[in-house]
């Protein structure tokens, strides 16, 4: 059995927790043994108490200790870790793996998704990003991975920072074209809802279409008028302003303004 430790207990963690104990129901040779967060009675609802510790004195001994903390955290807390070269990784996407002490050996298991808390995710199909200093950490690291997702790559710390930008663009810079969209809908008493089938359809379309393909839209057709009847109907001038670099990126075709 491979013996895993999550140190953290925010929102990559606890779906962390989840899909190790649900593979260790599974049968699968994976033991989570312990759960190192500073206040217990976060992460009790998804496991027994007494594999809940708030302090990292009292860490067991295991094959992997995953350090799912926020970024500005990572470097503090494996500073604080009370061994060494044991196999300690982190799960940001924008952190190298030079910030983990030297103490241990360093390694990243980067899930790439957003995880929000009680929203279950299918853990299958989340694409976890690994790297390692060594083979034979990244063998480990591979193994566990493979356990809990059908999707594991190999990314250096440079790729992943590009994957980590990207992903803002395409998912938190998206969600938040998504709440502009909603004031906007709120503002002239029109259902969200009304949206929600074109969200879907655009998503669905990009699994299948280039986002150049997919592209669509008055920007695209260079439709003057239509684009000049919604700047002069956008009184928000951040949201005019938004509209305005939008269109302009979409007419260069991506190419710097």
């Amino acid at each position: 059995m491979t013996k895993v430790i999550i140190i953290g207990s925010g929102n990559v963690a606890q779906h962390l927790i989840v899909a190790f104990q649900h593979s260790q129901n599974m049968g699968t040779e994976i033991d989570l043994i312990q759960v190192f967060s500073r206040r217990k009675e976060s992460v009790s609802h998804l496991l027994d108490l007494n594999k809940i510790t708030d302090n990292l004195a009292t860490l067991e001994e295991a094959d992997l200790y995953i350090i799912a903390v926020s970024d500005d955290a990572i470097a503090a807390v494996s500073s604080e870790l009370p061994f060494k070269n044991r196999l300690v990784v982190h799960t940001s996407g924008s952190i190298s793996l030079n910030n983990l002490d030297e103490d241990n050996r360093k390694g990243v298991f980067y899930p790439l998704q957003t995880f929000t808390k009680n929203k279950e995710v299918d853990f299958k199909i989340i694409p976890i990003c690994l790297e390692s200093e060594n083979a034979t950490d990244y063998q480990l690291l591979e193994k566990v991975a493979k356990i809990i997702s059908d999707k594991v790559f190999a990314i250096n710390s440079e790729q992943r920072k590009a994957l980590h930008v990207a992903a803002v663009f395409v998912n938190n810079f998206t969600n938040h074209l998504y709440q502009i969209g909603n004031e906007i809908c709120q503002e002239n008493q029109v259902p969200f809802e009304i949206l929600k089938p074109l969200i879907a359809e655009t998503a669905e379309k990009i699994l299948v279409l280039s986002p150049e393909e997919a592209q669509t839209g008055p920007a695209k057709r260079n439709d003057s008028s239509t684009i000049e009847a919604h700047e002069a109907f956008i009184s928000d001038q951040n949201h005019l302003k938004i509209y305005k670099t939008l269109t302009q990126s979409i007419q260069h075709n991506g190419k710097k303004l």
